[in-house]
């Protein structure tokens, strides 16, 4: 079947290791059974979600705009942002769309196999400090992240206003944690254009569209934001009394991945086969990773590798005693975190396709 013309898949030269799902905006991913060599993703192996072209900044003429409802508004360079306090954290930043290549209904977003997930370490200023700088008045609600990327956004099913920015929103009680960062460095370097220069938000726990890149504005609001990446993009259904109703995505959900074997991958009949695979929980933590080579009829616990780091992913490995019959099999794994939520098995299309956190087969050939 013929794929939409916008929606390609190829070897991308500019980036070598990634694919291109998408061009012109570019969507870049990698495989995710390369994505264990380290516990960081290094910023040239990190997914690329792009909504619009990569705006040209300047770092010299730079400013960052804090407004709205605050009794200080003011703005900010980059310079001077640097100057203030930083912190550096490692974080996971996950598309919500990651593994929607499996949903079984056809899709028309963005075709993400499982490769749409990375951990990085990033440094910069806690969001918190420009809003206490700024004077936060007593009915504000939410905070909105604006970048500086824009365009005519013009999916299939939607209609938009015209020329937008990408813009999402904060609750004011995560936007003044003091884990969610104005991050100006990936890894110890400097953002690459496509991954947020000069400044990005990061907001660790919730998934990618949360971590609004080219920051430009943060708009302290009284009421809550409903802008299209909010409501038309980005937004699952939730029943309330029997009622669904539109609500944004916002916590990662937990969810465990295999990385090794590969999909389709040949292994050898009789042997002992290391099977590798990253879990993560969004605010929570990894309590318990399982594996099964039998479609999910029985389960046998894997072993996490580290110690949790809040916010990143946990590798975890389990030695498989691969079977003498040849023949097709079908692996899975699963995670449980730490308030007792586990994977489930089916997905749920209330979600819509977004937050694609159900179990994934992973079929191999055992020869």
């Amino acid at each position: 079947m013929m794929q939409d013309p916008e929606f390609i898949r190829g070897d991308s030269e500019e980036a070598p290791g990634l694919t291109i799902l998408q061009r012109g905006p570019d969507n870049l991913e990698p495989a995710f059974s390369s994505a264990l060599g380290s516990s960081l993703t290094p910023a040239d192996r990190f997914y690329v979600r792009s909504h619009f072209e990569v705006p040209r900044i300047e770092a010299a003429s730079w400013r960052l705009a804090i407004e709205g409802e605050v009794d200080r508004p003011f703005e900010i360079g980059l310079d001077e942002l640097r100057e203030m306090p930083s912190e550096t954290r490692m974080a996971l930043l996950e598309c919500s769309g990651n593994g929607r290549i499996y949903l079984e209904s056809i899709q028309i977003g963005i075709r993400w196999e499982r490769g749409g997930v990375g951990n990085a370490e990033w440094t910069g200023v806690p969001l918190v400090a420009l809003l206490e700088r700024a004077g936060i008045r007593p009915l504000a609600v939410e905070v909105i992240l604006e970048g500086a990327d824009e365009g005519d956004f013009k999916p299939p099913q939607h209609e938009t206003p015209g020329k937008i920015r990408y813009a999402r929103s904060l609750p004011l009680a995560k936007a003044r944690k003091e884990e969610v960062l104005l991050a100006y460095r990936m890894n110890g370097e400097e953002l690459a254009p496509r991954h947020g220069y000069p400044v990005r938000a990061v907001v660790p726990g919730w998934y990618g569209m949360a971590s609004v890149k080219w920051l430009r504005r943060i708009i302290v609001t009284d009421r809550p934001f409903h802008g299209f990446f909010q409501t038309m993009e980005y937004a699952v259904w939730e029943r309330q009394h029997g009622l669904p109703t539109l609500v944004p995505v916002s916590e990662i959900q937990v969810k465990a991945q295999i990385a090794r074997p590969a999909p389709h991958e040949v292994v050898p009949k009789g042997t002992c086969y290391r099977i590798l695979g990253a879990a993560w929980a969004g605010e929570s933590d990894v309590a318990k990773v399982e594996f099964s080579d039998d479609s999910g009829q029985s389960w046998a616990t894997a072993k996490r590798l580290g110690d949790p780091i809040r916010y990143a992913w946990q590798f975890w490995e389990h030695d498989w005693h691969v079977p003498n019959t040849p023949g097709r099999r079908v692996l899975m794994a699963r995670a449980t975190d730490s308030r007792g939520q586990s994977q489930p098995m089916e997905r749920d299309t209330d979600r819509r396709d977004a937050a694609i956190s159900h179990v994934l087969p992973i079929e191999v050939e055992v020869r």
